[in-house]
């Protein structure tokens, strides 16, 4: 998937989730309630951004399924994308259950076809793996991205988790294809 796709992905979550959102504020803001649109505001932008992860999380649980899938994996890497998909389902739980706590409604998950994957390319484990450890840099900087845009501390500190996360997958995914699983002393 290209950043492009992403990004186009991100601006139709927006608008979808955000519309009834910003009535619920224009509401607060016309009877002088301007601080309680302030926060229904930051509520709202808190939402978008979980929605947003909750549908990339989503995206690396078929991803790691076409990858398990593929028949091209052999056992001790196909453990460990089975392990690693098992914590993208765990991400998502935790956000759908976020989501549906502060009030958002969740995005739904999609079929794997419907991600239109590079599945052709994928001729063996390399191809597999390159796939997995591009997802997963991509998870990396779309969780560093968030977490400064998130208006609750405790929903960054969360995000922040589950970055970790992410980078540790990234890492180890570089490992098994013979690559530096610390290329930089930053992540970007």
């Amino acid at each position: 998937m290209t950043e492009t796709h992403l990004i186009v992905t991100r601006r139709g979550l927006l608008r979808r989730g955000g519309a009834l959102t910003l009535s619920a504020v224009a509401v607060a803001m016309l009877v002088g309630k301007e601080s309680l649109a302030a926060e229904m505001k930051a509520a709202a932008s808190d939402l978008n951004i979980l929605n947003i992860a909750l549908g990339a999380e989503y995206q690396a649980i078929a991803a790691y399924q076409v990858g398990a899938e593929s028949g091209l994996l052999q056992k001790p890497v196909l453990d460990v994308a089975v392990k690693f998909q098992g914590d993208h389902k765990k991400h998502a739980e935790v956000l759908a259950a976020t989501l549906t706590k502060l009030g958002g409604r969740p995005v739904m998950a999609k079929m794997p076809a419907e991600y239109s994957f590079p599945v052709a390319s994928l001729k063996n484990q390399t191809d597999v793996l390159r796939f997995a450890a591009g997802l997963e840099k991509g998870a990396v900087s779309a969780y560093l991205g968030a977490i400064p845009a998130f208006k609750n501390r405790d929903l960054a500190k969360a995000a922040g988790s589950i970055l970790g996360d992410e980078a540790i997958h990234f890492a180890i995914l570089k490992q098994a294809l013979g690559e530096d699983p610390d290329p930089a002393p930053f992540v970007s």
